[in-house]
């Protein structure tokens, strides 16, 4: 439901008022941020069989060594995986497979073979025993070097040993093109998948304006 505070404008809000400011409300304990990534998140099962989960808790732990983490119920399929092989693949769906992503997060592979289900192709990992999916743009390769026990979820700390990324994402430079991805992304909010938005500002020069000369 739209917060009544805030007016519509297209598809944005306009700014608040100083005394508009002040009339917050107390949501309570909510661990929300938004959007969330839409994490998927490949593993070998004790048969060897590749199973992937989707996972909305997760992202960047370090830059140096380059690290992800992911949070993980213990009754998850894939927690069991984890723990036994110690690696696991991100990979980050296109806007066109929001279905598939959105089915990996509801069915368990103890008792579904998610990736024949879907129709989509399991690689090997170059660098870890675990599986990532050819179809999707962006596909990290990651080792488990921690973990620690946070109460309903395992936070699990991956070292990114190689990304595999779709040639098309790539200018001569080698730079990233984020917005030709349309990398999916997860409003746990509304419970509503979205894609990518429009360009707001270029980061580390659009705030300039606001440091003396």
């Amino acid at each position: 439901m739209i917060n009544p505070r805030f007016t519509r404008v297209g598809q944005g809000s306009r700014k608040l008022s100083g005394m508009e400011l002040m009339m917050k409300q107390s949501a309570g304990r909510l661990g929300l941020v938004f959007p969330n990534p839409v994490l998927v998140v490949g593993t070998y099962d004790q048969r060897g069989e590749p199973n992937v989960a989707t996972l909305a808790w997760g992202g960047i732990a370090s830059s140096g060594p380059e690290s992800v983490s992911i949070a993980v119920r213990p009754s998850r399929y894939t927690f069991e995986a984890l723990q036994r092989t110690r690696a696991f693949t991100v990979n980050l769906p296109s806007v066109e497979y929001a279905a598939e992503a959105d089915f990996f997060g509801m069915v368990s592979g103890r008792t579904t073979r998610k990736l024949e289900a879907t129709g989509l192709t399991p690689v090997h990992g170059e660098f870890v025993d675990a599986p990532y999916i050819a179809e999707f743009p962006y596909c990290m390769e990651c080792e488990v070097v921690q973990s620690l026990d946070l109460g309903q979820h395992t936070l699990f700390i991956g070292e990114v040993k190689d990304v595999k990324i779709d040639e098309a994402l790539m200018d001569e430079e080698g730079n990233l093109r984020w917005g030709e991805a349309r990398i999916l992304t997860f409003d746990s909010g509304m419970r509503t998948y979205r894609a990518p938005g429009e360009v707001v500002g270029d980061a580390f020069s659009t705030g300039r304006k606001f440091i003396s000369s």
